[in-house]
């Protein structure tokens, strides 16, 4: 009875992982137009699931690092109460996230009900590996993301320009071109924008698009597809970086923690994905920074590189911090970055590991006391 109440409580975790992370792979697909809503959703669950697939040959040390041997003591990591208090603090954190919107991290959500639970059960938390294999590349990883976006997008600029694409900017209703505004300024698109509302009787947005050909191809069609590589990409990056997180959960289980479970893992977060997905895919894509397609090529290249990267060598990033840091470099770089809803994220960053902690502290002692 026990094993199956592990099996749920660590799919309903895999469920809330899919809610809250699987649109951040394809967030910039929609905040920049290429595609609606049930299109990106579409292309992130199918390309985090093959992610989710290629976890059982390439993911191994992060099955080890989120067992928590090393972390607490040895004779925990058994016990099927601190795990099933691990996922149950972890999931409710990450659900309570979702609930509100906010793209928040799985992997830090994990650490922390790591922690939280094996203090709950007296265990000694070992500083050394919570710094080096968890702390130092979740730190890091988000910094780099800004620093990386930050450098290639201006220098993909001017390639873009060197190579005479030139960028227009038109007014739109839904995927439909109502008009191209070249050479207007900010506030005189508004204003356009305004007027064409009144007129066709509906809401009005501005996008940007590329004009050109490059190696005989139009160059909207050529950015078109490269968007949609990197968008899978880093949704491909995210299902091999985080189902194993959560598939280690079921290490103890020996009928559960092999190719089954993982499989069982990448099903729940796809389907956590299609059904709970809309509040933070809206923050994601439209609520960080405005963004045309080649910014959102951009930032989904340098997120995809960096997870791929730390995921091969077992590092525990953050998919979250990643994406979010590469749109922070992009609204940085561009001046569109949204200040207030970047600090609110941050907030939610930082109040992630110590509520997951605390619910995965109570979890273990609610458990214990059940018997």
């Amino acid at each position: 009875m026990s094993l199956i109440l592990l099996l749920l409580v660590v799919l309903a975790l895999a469920y809330a992982n899919g809610a809250n992370d699987n649109f951040k792979g394809v967030a910039t697909l929609f905040g920049s137009g290429t595609t609606n809503y049930r299109g990106a959703l579409l292309w992130a669950t199918v390309t985090t699931f093959l992610g989710s697939l290629t976890a059982v040959f390439l993911a191994g040390q992060l099955l080890k690092n989120f067992s928590g041997r090393g972390l607490v003591d040895s004779n925990l990591v058994t016990s099927p109460q601190y795990v099933q208090a691990v996922a149950l603090g972890a999931g409710l954190t990450v659900l309570l996230a979702t609930k509100v919107g906010m793209p928040i991290s799985t992997t830090h959500s994990l650490v922390g009900a790591l922690v939280g639970a094996g203090w709950a059960a007296g265990s000694a938390i070992h500083g050394g590996k919570l710094g080096l294999d968890f702390f130092a590349p979740m730190l890091t990883s988000p910094v780099l993301a800004i620093a990386v976006t930050g450098l290639c997008y201006p220098l993909l600029h001017r390639v873009r320009r060197q190579l005479g694409i030139t960028e227009q900017t038109c007014l739109c209703v839904g995927q439909r071109t109502i008009e191209v505004s070249p050479g207007l300024g900010q506030a005189a698109v508004v204003q356009r924008m305004r007027q064409l509302s009144a007129t066709v009787g509906a809401d009005v947005v501005c996008r940007s698009r590329y004009q050109g050909r490059v190696l005989g191809i139009e160059a909207p069609a050529a950015l078109d597809w490269l968007h949609y590589l990197s968008a899978g990409s880093v949704s491909f990056a995210r299902g091999l970086n985080d189902t194993p997180k959560i598939a280690a959960l079921l290490l103890i289980a020996p009928q559960f923690g092999g190719l089954e479970g993982m499989l069982a893992v990448g099903l729940a977060i796809a389907v956590g994905g299609v059904v709970s997905a809309r509040r933070v895919a809206e923050v994601m894509s439209r609520k960080i920074t405005s963004m045309n397609h080649g910014q959102g090529f951009v930032a989904n290249l340098v997120t995809a590189g960096i997870v791929i990267g730390a995921s091969r060598f077992g590092m525990p990033v953050s998919t979250t911090h990643v994406s979010c840091g590469s749109l922070f470099g992009i609204g940085t770089v561009t001046g569109q970055a949204k200040r207030s809803m970047i600090g609110k994220i941050l907030t939610a960053w930082i109040t992630t590991l110590p509520l997951a902690a605390a619910l995965g502290a109570a979890a273990y002692w609610g458990i214990s006391l059940a018997g």
